[in-house]
C-alpha cells in the first residue's frame, strides 16, 4: 500500500486511545488533511523554507503525544443523539369541515322597545306559512326569503316529502297510514333543518297546509319540532283564486277541484283562531311579501297564543 509523499504512515492503535478496536478515521484517507485534523500520533514536520527567505521563528514546543493522559480503559463511543424532530404543523383540513352549533328549540323573538318599530327584515326569524293548495305559499315564501337583509332559507314541506322516490305515498292516490307517516317524517325533517339553520344565524320560512281541526298533528307538531318561537301566518285567498292557481299546476301537486274546495273549506277554520290571516286574493307576490313583513312585525311585538 502506497501513500502520498510527505504523508506519515499511520501509527498502530494504542490501548485506550482512538476508536474502540480500530484506526483513527483520518488514517484511512491518505493525502493532505485540513488544519487541525487528527493525523495520528506523529506530528507532520513543517516544509523547509524556500530559497532566499529566512526560516520562520520556532514556535512553542508541542507536548509529546499521549504524555498528559496516562493510558486508561477505553471510553465507550459517544451515543449519537437522535436528530431533533421538527414540529410539523398538522395538515390542513381538506374536507372543509366547519364545526356548527347544535340546533335547539327556537325561542320567541324578543320584542323591541315600544319607542322603536320592529323591523322583521333584519331579524332572525322562524316563520310557518299556512294555506291551502294554490294559496301561493311557495311563491311568497321564496320571494320573502330572497329579499331579506339577513340570510334566510326557504324550507318547503312538499319538496322534502318528495325526497322519497321509490315507495312515495301520494295522497292523491288516497290518504292512508303510509302517506300520513311520510307527512309526519317530512315535517320532522323540516323542523330539524329549521333548528339547525336558526342555530347558525340563518332565518327560515316553512310552508305547509296545516288544518285547524288537527292541532296536535299540525301546529302542535311544528311547535315540538321547531320551538315556541315559530311564528305562524295563514295565507288564505278566495276559493276562486285558489282554483285558478291550482289549475296552473302540474304533476302530483295539482289536485282536483273537489279536493281544493274541501281543503279551502277546512282552512276557513283559522278565522277566529287568533293567528294572523292574509287574504292575498288581490295581491301579487311582492305585495303579499310586504304585508307578511307587517304581520310579522306585529307578531314580534305581541306574539300570538297558539
Amino acid at each position: 500500500m502506497q501513500h502520498a509523499v510527505g504523508s506519515p504512515l499511520p501509527q498502530p492503535p494504542q490501548p485506550g486511545h482512538g476508536p474502540a478496536g480500530g484506526w483513527s478515521p483520518a488514517a484511512h484517507h491518505p493525502g493532505p488533511h485540513p488544519p487541525g485534523a487528527h493525523q495520528g500520533s506523529a506530528p507532520v514536520p513543517p516544509p523547509p523554507p524556500a530559497p532566499g527567505y529566512p526560516a520562520p521563528p520556532p514556535g512553542p514546543a508541542a507536548p509529546p503525544p499521549h504524555a498528559a493522559h496516562p493510558p486508561g480503559p477505553a471510553a465507550p463511543p459517544p451515543q449519537a443523539s437522535p436528530p431533533p424532530q421538527a414540529s410539523v404543523p398538522p395538515p390542513p383540513d381538506t374536507t372543509g369541515h366547519v364545526p356548527l352549533p347544535p340546533g335547539g328549540p327556537v325561542a320567541m323573538p324578543s320584542a323591541p322597545p315600544a319607542a322603536a318599530a320592529p323591523d322583521p327584515s333584519g331579524t332572525t326569524l322562524a316563520v310557518l306559512l299556512i294555506g291551502p293548495a294554490g294559496a301561493g305559499k311557495t311563491s311568497v315564501a321564496k320571494y320573502w326569503a330572497d329579499h331579506r337583509r339577513v340570510p334566510t332559507a326557504h324550507i318547503s314541506l312538499d319538496d322534502v316529502r318528495e325526497w322519497v322516490r321509490s315507495g312515495f305515498a301520494d295522497p292523491q292516490s288516497g290518504w292512508n297510514d303510509n302517506s300520513e307517516a311520510q307527512y309526519r317524517l317530512a315535517r320532522r325533517t323540516c323542523g330539524f333543518a329549521a333548528r339547525n339553520f336558526l342555530a347558525n344565524g340563518i332565518s327560515c320560512i316553512l310552508d305547509d297546509a296545516v288544518f285547524p281541526d288537527r292541532p296536535v298533528v299540525g301546529l302542535g307538531g311544528w311547535k315540538r319540532h321547531v320551538g315556541p318561537g315559530l311564528l305562524p301566518v295563514v295565507l288564505l285567498p278566495g276559493l276562486d283564486i285558489v282554483l285558478e292557481r291550482n289549475a296552473e299546476r302540474s304533476g302530483n301537486r295539482r289536485l282536483s277541484d273537489e279536493e281544493v274546495a274541501r281543503i279551502h273549506g277546512r282552512m276557513a277554520g283559522w278565522y277566529g283562531s287568533g293567528l294572523p290571516i292574509i287574504d292575498n286574493s288581490q295581491l301579487d307576490v311582492p305585495e303579499t311579501a310586504r304585508v307578511l313583513d307587517d304581520v310579522l312585525a306585529r307578531s314580534i311585538a305581541s306574539p300570538p297564543q297558539w
